[in-house]
């Protein structure tokens, strides 16, 4: 895994919406003890433009290896240490505060299975359950992020009430769509709460018939049909 793959994993993140300004941030596993994260430089200018230097090699306690002049590690960066230390199958991480999630967790919304085949994998997120950490704070210290920890169980994403998401994968791209995938699932609930509407939950009979599509079509093609996007908007 390079730089490159963080760092446009931050921007397709900005593209859509799921991060603003400068707030988020991306990380993955680069070994023992050590991850790649997305830090900021002297001349930030936000995740949108994000660069392959802005992504830098840390220890999993947050300490710049190598030259780091300039850069400064996120202040939450232990939800990204301490999840890499506490699940060994967890290779990626993304942070981001999608709006839509965030008026979810702030209004109490439950992300419930609500449609089947428009979105599989969102489908299947909400059906496994979503879980809730209930703790508006920034989780800057280890002790906080092992609470998150503790909320997120052996899930692969959670959300952090009046705050944001945190979604694991085993690449960055598995993350990076998850998220993706995570917010579709908070826009339709948020639409609906709009409406006045409370659907039936998906009947199993209907759950039965939707296909497991596979990582190569649910994780990379999406992920190449993005790089193709963030691409042309930067062209």
């Amino acid at each position: 895994m390079n730089r490159a793959t963080v760092a446009q994993a931050c921007r397709i993140l900005a593209m859509e919406g799921l991060v603003e300004g400068v707030l988020g941030h991306v990380s993955v596993r680069a070994g023992d003890d050590r991850m790649l994260i997305r830090c900021r430089g002297r001349d930030e200018h936000g995740l949108m433009f994000t660069t392959d230097d802005d992504v830098r090699l840390t220890d999993l306690g947050g300490t710049i290896v190598g030259d780091g002049e300039g850069y400064t590690v996120p202040n939450e960066l232990p939800i990204h240490g301490e999840l890499l230390r506490a699940r060994p199958e967890v290779n990626a991480v993304v942070h981001a505060h999608p709006p839509d999630v965030l008026l979810c967790g702030v209004a109490g919304l439950e992300l419930r299975p609500v449609f089947g085949s428009y979105n599989i994998p969102a489908m299947r997120m909400a059906l496994e359950g979503v879980p809730v950490y209930p703790r508006s704070v920034l989780i800057r210290r280890p002790e906080l992020a092992h609470e998150m920890i503790a909320a997120m169980g052996d899930r692969p994403v959670c959300v952090l009430r009046g705050h944001g998401i945190t979604v694991t994968g085993a690449s960055v791209e598995e993350a990076v769509v998850r998220a993706l995938n995570l917010n579709a699932l908070a826009t339709v609930t948020l639409e609906l709460a709009r409406l006045g509407v409370r659907p039936e939950r998906l009947p199993e009979e209907d759950v039965a018939e939707l296909p497991d599509l596979g990582s190569a079509f649910n994780d990379l093609s999406v992920w190449r049909y993005h790089v193709a996007k963030l691409r042309s908007r930067e062209m």
